[in-house]
Parts: C-alpha cells; structure tokens; sequence
C-alpha cells in the first residue's frame, strides 16, 4: 500500500543521497550499516524491555538504511548484487525486530504475546518468500494489505508507546499485524493460483480451441 508513495519519497530522498554520495560511503556499506544498527538495536534494548529507546534506535537505522537506493542512483551503483543485499539485509533486520519483541516479551511474563510476535515473524517471512517465488517464476504478485512497510510501521510504533506507557498498545498491533500478515498471504497465493491456472496447458488449449472456433473459414 505505501509502496504507491515511492516515487514522492525518492524525490525527497534524492538530495539527502547526493549529500551522502560525496562522502564516499558505498550504497552497499549503507545497506549493510543500517541492518547491523536495526539489528543491534532491536536484539539489545527490546529483550531489555526497553521498547522506547529500541524503536529510536532501530527508526534511526531504518531512515539511514533508506538512503542506499538514492546513493546508489546518484552515484549510478546500481546493480543487481546490490538489490540482492537490499533484500536479504531486510529479511534480517525484520527477524531482528520480531524476534527482539518475541523474547523482551518472554522475559516480561507474556508468553501468549510472545508466541503472536513469533507468528508475525514466521507470517512476514512467508509474505516475502510468497512474492519472490512468484516473481522467480514469471507471475506478478504486488498484492497484499499488510506489505513490509506497514507491518514495520505497525511494529515500531506500537513498540515505542508501549514503552511510554501506553496500555494495550503493543499486544493490538501484533495481534492485528497477525490477522493482516495472514490475509495478505492469502491474496498472494490467490492471485498467483489465478496466474499459474491461466498458464495451464488445459487452459492454453482451450483459448486456442475458442479462437480456432472464431475463425471465419476461407471462401472459395
């Protein structure tokens, strides 16, 4: 859903990553800084029950983390090893986050909370697998209500004012971010079903029966 304001963000982006172009840093050492900065911040400060501090620093890496792609424009970097980088270091620093909420909450006593964070994260693996597997094998699959933006938007918000204070807060956004990751699964695997049926050889000969039907037979 908020993939639809990408274009608007890399306008606003651009400047920022000519600023850092000129420093030298390599979109691929940002790529990789920023995982290592969500990482640490969310598998050091969230098993501390230090939900506030985590989520500004993870916040922190993720906007830095988004420079790589305006470095790399601007720097004409872009390559294919490079968005290989992007997306791995972003399944990582998405288990990091999840699986830092899974075990401060553990630690806290709430173990059914605990177990909806694991379920988020295992949901969020499976949502971006579900894409990169139908994309490998030609179909599109740029659906889905509860894309890696939102679920980490949903997170981290949720995650800082639980660390505020705020009752509730935290257990509401995993349990709906379980709800949407799960729908979201759901209308991958449909419209590629609809896709790979359509592609079928029983569905490619009876397209070719039906036209060979429509053809008008020549006149002597």
């Amino acid at each position: 859903m908020l993939n639809k304001i990408r274009p608007a963000l890399g306008r606003v982006l651009t400047p920022i990553g000519q600023a850092v172009a000129r420093t030298g840093v390599s979109p691929n050492a940002i790529t990789v800084i920023g995982t290592v900065g969500v990482a640490a911040g969310a598998l050091v400060l969230f098993p501390r029950g230090e939900f506030f501090w985590g989520t500004l620093v993870i916040t922190a890496f993720v906007l830095f983390d988004m420079l790589d792609g305006a470095v790399a424009r601007v720097t004409g970097k872009i390559s294919k090893f490079g968005a290989f980088l992007d997306s791995t270091m972003d399944r990582v620093a998405d288990a990091a986050i999840f699986a830092g909420l899974m075990i401060g909450l553990y630690r806290d006593g709430q173990e059914p909370l605990a177990g909806v964070a694991l379920y988020c994260l295992v949901a969020g693996v499976v949502v971006s697998y579900a894409k990169a597997r139908a994309e490998g094998l030609g179909y599109t699959c740029d659906v889905g209500i509860a894309e890696r933006a939102e679920r980490l938007i949903v997170a981290l918000v949720a995650a800082g004012f639980d660390g505020l204070g705020v009752p509730f807060i935290l257990a509401v956004a995993l349990w709906a971010l379980a709800v949407l990751s799960t729908v979201t699964v759901g209308q991958r695997f449909a419209t590629v079903y609809v896709q790979a049926r359509d592609d079928s050889p029983a569905a490619a000969g009876a397209k070719k029966g039906n036209g060979a039907a429509k053809t008008p037979e020549p006149r002597p």
